[in-house]
């Protein structure tokens, strides 16, 4: 079967940006590494590993998930899940953000707050927060004059 060659059809084209992401996360977990996190450059280093985790889970967890309520959201199939698959589908993205962030919560817990990764890790706790706030708070708020709220100004 022979692909189609357009534009939209390649490889990077679909996965550039997640892909994109993870490097530079990479990149920053090698800096970080590297780096005397008591310096600038370190105290950054941390601080853009942390950022940049949480915007590579908002790439792929909201590719790969959904959260009811979302107007990015595709609804689901419904010959596909029956309850209770169907609140777990619909909420998988909370579900998600929150499993794993009780693991980040727990790795912090466990690590020295003023220690090279337990700092990284309370940054990780709070963008993972921040995540789950934003996830939340859009399912039932909008910002008028926003592209997911277009609908919602009548």
């Amino acid at each position: 079967m022979k692909r189609k060659q357009g534009r939209h059809s390649t490889f990077w084209h679909r996965h550039g940006l997640g892909l994109t992401a993870l490097g530079i996360l990479v990149l920053w977990i090698v800096l970080y590494s590297l780096w005397d996190p008591q310096t600038h450059w370190g105290s950054f280093f941390g601080n853009a590993v942390a950022d940049w985790t949480g915007m590579v889970v908002m790439i792929y967890a909201t590719k790969h998930l959904y959260e009811k309520g979302s107007s990015e959201s595709k609804d689901p199939d419904p010959k596909l899940l029956r309850e209770p698959l169907l609140w777990v589908y619909d909420h998988s993205l909370t579900l998600f953000l929150l499993v794993t962030g009780t693991g980040w919560i727990f790795l912090f817990a466990r690590s020295a707050p003023d220690g090279k990764w337990g700092q990284v890790a309370g940054n990780i706790v709070s963008e993972w927060t921040q995540i789950v706030g934003l996830v939340l708070l859009t399912k039932h708020l909008i910002e008028w004059h926003s592209k997911e709220s277009q609908n919602s100004d009548e």
